[in-house]
């Protein structure tokens, strides 16, 4: 292997389950596969969930790879091709054993393998032949999105990463929103015509909302949307009461904007607890669903950690299987068909619920079952979206069929997903990558309504 100032990157297991692209994006560098991660890759190969899929198609490039230069498989100086599965990758693969190196590597870290990381585990496995190569004067740089591994791997003074491959840089810059003063005659042009042309705020992204206040009085003030014929446009008056739900702040009139926008067919949503994401976007469902007829049904789902666990495990039906983690839709639901003045029993409010599943106005999936299904016609919900990786969100939003509107909401900051953290989800990798889209809006609500309560521990704890 050259070591002549190119860099050798070892992959875990975790970052190619994470991301089956993830060898093909170190450009003209080394990546080197330990024969442990191969080991571990097998067992995920038969999974029908995203790890498997993942699995799978790492298997298959490898495949492809070996039979792009048969003459290297075997051959520790060339390896094999990147090129042979991305031609913007022009590097080398390895695929080295830790037996295989086992006699190479005489620094400390021996005295480390032999007394504490035992060659039984995988990870201490892929560790040594990351130690090996650096043993051989190779600028050797360890990649795992498991902490407890990268923590190893720095011990042993291993220059370690995390996959930042799909990682959002500066994630929370956009928040769909922004504010501005500007002169009074602006301002009073803004009331009057109820809009403005977007080169008044040439800075402003399609869909994108920004307040507008006076430089004389901070009293005054204006909110607009960039609207995508170009204009900024003030929200529609129909946000001021939707199923019996008023917005209690700017933010949620704004993400009621964009919800009830039918040319605005993506709508991310997040914040903390008790911002009211999911419940706004229930409430927006039900008033074009049930009142207005634009979509023929609402498909609510969340992802079960890890996605594609077999929910068969559970006793009853789907629908009783669904329940116990479908319960806060189920809340929400509760507190909307309930009515926000004259509150009904809950008895009441679950027989509506109920009355909405029986007539198919309502449907509550497991995500592991959407992949290949194409949905027409449909207001969907994606809750939790920020457990959910950039490519299971990809795969997800690809379902969306003619007249379909898809609503993702989420809290960057509580997340179960051990390999996602707040960067590098799914929701904030839309975000960015989708932000100034004509079919794409986005809103953060900041400020939890939920109750004094909910708001004091959002903030405090």
């Amino acid at each position: 292997m050259d070591s002549s100032g190119v860099k050798t990157f070892v992959l875990d297991t975790n970052v190619l389950l994470h991301s089956a692209a993830s060898m093909e994006c170190f450009k003209d560098n080394d990546v080197v596969i330990p024969m442990a991660v191969i080991e571990e890759l097998d067992k995920f190969k038969k999974n029908s969930d995203e790890l498997g899929r993942n699995a799978r198609r790492v298997i298959r490039h490898l495949d492809r790879l070996r039979e792009a230069c048969p003459a290297c498989a075997g051959d520790p100086e060339k390896g094999l091709p990147l090129s042979a599965v991305n031609q913007e990758a022009t590097g080398r693969l390895f695929i080295l054993s830790a037996g295989a190196v086992d006699d190479g590597i005489v620094d400390e870290a021996d005295k480390v393998f032999d007394n504490d990381l035992l060659l039984e585990s995988p990870d201490n496995r892929i560790l040594r032949v990351a130690c090996f190569l650096r043993s051989l004067g190779r600028q050797v740089i360890f990649i795992s999105k498991d902490i407890n591994l990268r923590l190893k791997a720095d011990a042993l003074g291993l220059k370690v990463m995390d996959f930042e491959g799909e990682k959002v840089k500066n994630f929370d810059r956009y928040t769909g929103f922004r504010e501005k003063s500007v002169s009074p005659q602006l301002l009073e042009e803004a009331y009057s015509k109820k809009e403005l042309p977007a080169d008044k705020v040439p800075e402003l992204l399609t869909n994108e909302f920004v307040r507008l206040t006076s430089e004389s009085d901070e009293k005054k003030k204006i909110l607009l949307r960039k609207h995508s014929s170009g204009s900024l446009i003030m929200p529609s008056h129909r946000t001021d009461k939707v199923w019996n739900l008023s917005p209690r702040n700017k933010e949620q009139r704004m993400a009621l904007d964009l919800l009830l926008d039918p040319e605005v067919k993506l709508v991310s949503l997040m914040g903390g607890a008790g911002t009211g994401k999911t419940l706004l976007a229930l409430a927006a469902a039900l008033q074009q669903t049930l009142h207005e007829n634009l979509y023929e049904k609402i498909l609510v789902s969340r992802p079960i950690i890890p996605l594609g666990n077999d929910i068969g495990f559970l006793p009853g039906s789907k629908e009783s299987k669904l329940a116990s983690w479908m319960q806060p839709i189920f809340d929400n639901l509760e507190f909307l068909l309930g009515g926000e003045e004259e509150r009904k029993p809950k008895s009441s409010s679950r027989l509506s619920i109920e009355s909405l599943m029986n007539s198919h106005k309502l449907d509550l999936e497991a995500l592991t079952y959407i992949r290949g299904r194409s949905i027409p016609r449909q207001f969907i919900i994606i809750d939790e979206a920020q457990n959910l990786t950039p490519h299971e969100v990809k795969t997800i939003i690809s379902r969306c069929g003619n007249d379909s509107k898809m609503v993702l909401t989420g809290d960057p900051g509580q997340i179960d997903n051990p390999y996602l953290d707040a960067s590098g989800n799914g929701l904030s990798y839309t975000v960015d990558r989708l932000k100034g889209e004509a079919v794409f809006g986005h809103v953060t609500l900041r400020k939890s309504e939920r109750s004094d309560l909910a708001a004091l521990a959002a903030g405090k704890l």
